[in-house]
């Protein structure tokens, strides 16, 4: 008999009570601050965007000066500790901990949990609620637009309530677990960065080239219109299904049921934020009409990789022109002057490259095969932790 079961034995031997959530706990929900107030500094506003799952992510904030509004908006105030849910959007029902010492506010369609302390254990509320992601999504309705009613959820969500001594050793097991999961995505982004930054530096020591030539650098420097035909695609479907991919700016955006393409082209987002990023399609697929398309003219002079590579290694954003729409047009990529060494060259050069991506964007071994590990070892005990024997409430 483990721990728990003893605790469980000892403290509720006829079992555990269930509650509805607004029963043990008290909720608030989001402000509906002002766009057109946004600023550059201040307070910081939390939106549903900055609720991943598990935290409140805070890579992408929003801020505002208090002294913008009338309102008393100290019932707004996020603080360390605090567990928030999205209310609408496509992050409906995802939780986030709040894991922070400054503290922020609740943007609308954000809620936060308060729990009765004398009852419900913070950490305990986080990790059952983290359990509910999808039915709180279904109870939001669902679709595209799922809208969740906070009344709803306090009056419908029906949660378990044991003694807090075996909410609290619950807790402990399950926070070991996302607390290991944590130091492993730490040491993946570490190492994935150390990746990134080794494979770019030789990158560009591989591409860069003296335009006198001379020496063992002997290339010959043509304008890309000599190398590549440049079109831009012509799909303007958004379908969610569908047979072949259709790659967009930065990847595929759509599908549809026919193709126009069968031979991998390197591609070139050509407006918007992402304008000037260069990837890759393959297989068979379609194109959108925002991104450029090369089609190399002969692949036995001209390596489709190594111009791929040396595009990527151009930072052709800085192409870009226009403020809120930037653009990057064919006749800007026509222009630019490339360094072309001979077939074996680019044959070598792309041959150390591939070995670098490969590395950066393997992400099917090692530490991430690890943190999957860890997190279905985190789900089975929480799941497993998480349900009791129910009593009714007396």
């Amino acid at each position: 008999m483990n721990k728990i079961e003893r605790m469980l034995q000892e403290l509720c031997p006829e079992g555990v009570e269930y509650k509805k959530l607004g029963e043990v706990c008290d909720f608030v929900n989001g402000f509906a601050f002002k766009s057109s107030l946004f600023r550059e500094e201040g307070d910081r506003i939390i939106r549903i965007t900055n609720i991943d799952g598990t935290n409140v992510n805070i890579d992408d904030v929003k801020y505002f000066w208090k002294t913008d509004y009338k309102n008393d908006l100290q019932s707004f105030i996020i603080k360390r500790g605090d567990i928030l849910i999205a209310m609408s959007g496509a992050t409906t029902g995802k939780i986030g901990y709040y894991n922070y010492d400054v503290d922020s506010y609740l943007n609308q369609r954000v809620g936060k949990f308060v729990p009765i302390k004398h009852k419900l254990d913070t950490r305990f509320l986080y990790h059952i609620l983290r359990d509910k992601t999808e039915y709180l999504y279904v109870l939001a309705g669902g679709g595209a637009q799922p809208n969740l009613s906070s009344t709803k959820l306090m009056d419908t969500l029906e949660i378990p309530v044991p003694p807090l001594p075996i909410q609290e050793e619950i807790v402990r097991i399950l926070d070991h677990f996302t607390e290991l999961t944590a130091e492993l995505q730490a040491e993946l982004q570490a190492e994935l960065q150390a990746r990134q930054e080794q494979y770019e530096y030789y990158r560009n020591k591989l591409l860069t080239f003296t335009k006198i030539g001379g020496g063992t650098q002997s290339v010959t420097w043509m304008k890309m219109s000599e190398i590549a035909e440049i079109s831009s695609g012509k799909n303007r479907n958004k379908n969610d299904i569908g047979t072949y991919p259709v790659y967009g700016s930065t990847g595929i955006i759509a599908y549809s049921e026919n193709f126009i393409y069968a031979t991998p082209q390197i591609l070139i987002a050509r407006v918007g934020a992402n304008a000037g990023f260069v990837h890759i399609a393959i297989g068979k697929y379609d194109v959108s009409d925002n991104t450029l398309i090369l089609s190399i003219k002969d692949r036995n002079k001209y390596y489709f990789k190594y111009i791929y590579y040396l595009l990527s290694n151009m930072q052709l954003n800085k192409l870009a022109k226009g403020g809120g729409q930037p653009l990057v047009t064919a006749t800007d990529i026509k222009k630019l002057l490339v360094p072309i060494p001979s077939p074996d060259k680019q044959q070598h050069i792309v041959e150390i490259l591939d070995k670098f991506e490969t590395l950066v964007n393997d992400l099917t071994q090692g530490l991430p095969a690890e943190i999957a590990a860890v997190q279905e070892q985190y789900e089975y005990y929480r799941n497993k932790l998480l349900t009791f024997n129910q009593i009714k409430s007396i």
